[in-house]
């Protein structure tokens, strides 16, 4: 705990039998009160892994249903957990769990209710890696999104997350899709609904067992970022309401 506050990391994982454990290790255990992997229908022993390293709350989906899918049963587990704070951590290793102190501490003071370990602040993104084309989609997608939703945040598509216990029990993100969009509409229900949003910066890191979406799923998932966007300005400004803002 930190301040009195019950912190719950929440791993979505898929096929991360490679990554699970180093991530796993890293993970400030003196601090964190829970962790809950959930398991997309993974095709390797992610999930034997998991039970044999000391998970204490493993999820299994059946079948695929993806990544926003899989935050949704995070999420699900984390407010019934009771957790006050509750940072999303991919299992790939490609976020460094060394920054969940930080994170949390800025929750549980009560300076911002929701924190994203940022790429682009600093030169994690490039240093770490990420390809060329996807630093400057990444780019112009948040220029976009900035100019329409009417924030100014350093990039939307991070996945390093961490959340207070009221924005989760707030936000209808069970209304969101189940693909990797979710993120992007979780943001703008965010902003919707009044909270404001901290940035860190976050070294990252590219490699063979890190996950990644093709050029083809980053081209679909460019045009739903795009498309929430315009959501969020023409239910902002009263021209068009969307029930995914309705609130808990």
């Amino acid at each position: 705990m930190l301040n009195g506050k019950k912190i719950i990391v929440v791993l979505p994982a898929y096929n991360a039998a490679r990554t699970l454990e180093q991530t796993y290790r890293e993970i400030p255990l003196d601090l964190v009160d829970d962790v809950v992997l959930v398991d997309d229908a993974s095709r390797d022993d992610t999930v034997e892994l998991a039970k044999k390293i000391g998970i204490r709350h493993v999820i299994v989906h059946e079948s695929n249903k993806g990544y926003g899918g899989n935050q949704k049963s995070c999420y699900d587990k984390a407010v019934e957990l009771g957790g006050d704070i509750v940072i999303m951590l991919h299992p790939d290793y490609q976020y460094t769990p060394r920054l969940i102190p930080a994170m949390a501490s800025i929750i549980a003071n009560g300076i911002y209710p929701v924190v994203l370990g940022s790429r682009i602040l600093g030169r994690g993104a490039k240093k770490g890696g990420m390809p060329v084309y996807k630093y400057y989609f990444n780019r112009m997608l948040t220029f976009i999104q900035n100019l329409l939703i009417g924030e100014k945040l350093s990039e939307y598509h991070t996945g390093y997350r961490a959340f207070s216990g009221e924005v989760l029990q707030k936000i209808n993100y069970r209304l969101n899709s189940n693909d990797f969009v979710f993120d992007n509409q979780m943001l703008s229900q965010i902003f919707m609904a009044g909270f404001e949003i901290a940035e860190v910066t976050c070294p990252t890191k590219y490699f063979e067992e890190a996950s990644s979406i093709n050029f083809r799923r980053s081209v679909k998932y460019g045009l739903g970022v795009l498309s929430t966007s315009v959501k969020h300005f023409l239910h902002k400004h009263n021209l068009l309401r969307n029930r995914i803002y309705s609130i808990i």
